[in-house]
């Protein structure tokens, strides 16, 4: 008997997040996300080693390693990110590494866990890689300039193209983005094979929560020919934070128990 695969759920992503036990309650938790595409080597004893470093900091959250970067979700005190960032960026493969950051009340990790992966986003297109070469990025504030104009500086006519999964995209996006209706990530490449008609003659901003899937997406799309595409650089998070998210309807999804953020950077649940 066979099973085909079911939808993924919001769910499926809470394993090892905290659920009834007692919260450990903080003043004012420092969120951070980060990835960086970067060849690694020794992956294992760049595990032990970042592993040892976020518990020494009183960090939790999760760290994504593979032999393409690097992909990190962490909360914890104000000093202790600090000094973990202090130590990550001491390694000269991080030193340029950009965080988004973010606050609550609530630590939104049960633990710590440092992973080694085949990829630190899986699209299942290993020709696919960001280190040797990116598509052009768009910063937060010229989107914003972008979208209330209705054209990038051209005047040609900007869509958004939303590349996370279809129960993120429930929780909030821009306002007439293309939504295709994907369960993960893996599906977007047959996703663009089968509506790019769509994206001709126009600016396509791909963009997800913190910059890694649409780093990713832009590029496929580049190889497949399509014209004029740029990813938003950091993400909706980055957006949130330099611009208060004009043209974004509704919340962010996050990977943790916060649920959701707001234009204003507030969890839904803290």
């Amino acid at each position: 008997m066979t099973h085909s695969k079911r939808a993924a759920r919001p769910s499926d992503y809470y394993y090892g997040l905290r659920r009834s036990t007692p919260r450990f309650a903080m003043s004012s938790v420092v969120n951070i996300a980060a990835y960086k595409f970067v060849s690694l080597d020794a992956l294992p004893e760049l595990r032990a080693r970042l592993l040892a470093e976020a518990g020494a900091a009183g960090l939790k959250g999760t760290i994504l390693l593979a032999g393409e970067g690097i992909n990190l979700f962490l909360a914890g005190a104000a000093d202790g990110i600090d000094a973990f960032l202090r130590d990550l960026r001491g390694d000269a493969r991080f030193a340029d590494l950009e965080v988004k950051f973010s606050h609550s009340a609530q630590v939104p990790f049960r633990k710590l866990l440092v992973k080694i992966k085949r990829e630190i986003i899986r699209m299942d297109h290993p020709t696919i890689r960001p280190e040797a070469g990116r598509a052009p990025g768009v910063d937060a504030k010229t989107l914003a300039r972008w979208l209330e104009r209705g054209a990038d500086d051209n005047g040609r006519p900007v869509v958004m193209l939303d590349t996370r999964n279809a129960f993120e995209v429930d929780e909030g996006t821009f306002r007439d983005a293309i939504d295709w209706r994907i369960d993960r990530f893996t599906q977007f490449p047959a996703a663009v094979q089968a509506h790019r008609a769509e994206l001709e003659g126009k600016t396509v901003v791909s963009f997800c929560t913190g910059g890694i899937r649409c780093e990713k997406a832009a590029i496929y799309m580049n190889e497949a020919g399509i014209e004029n595409v740029y990813q938003l650089d950091g993400g909706i998070l980055k957006y949130f934070e330099e611009t208060g998210g004009p043209g974004f309807d509704g919340k962010c999804f996050v990977f943790d128990e916060r649920i959701s953020l707001d234009p204003a950077l507030a969890p839904s649940q803290d």
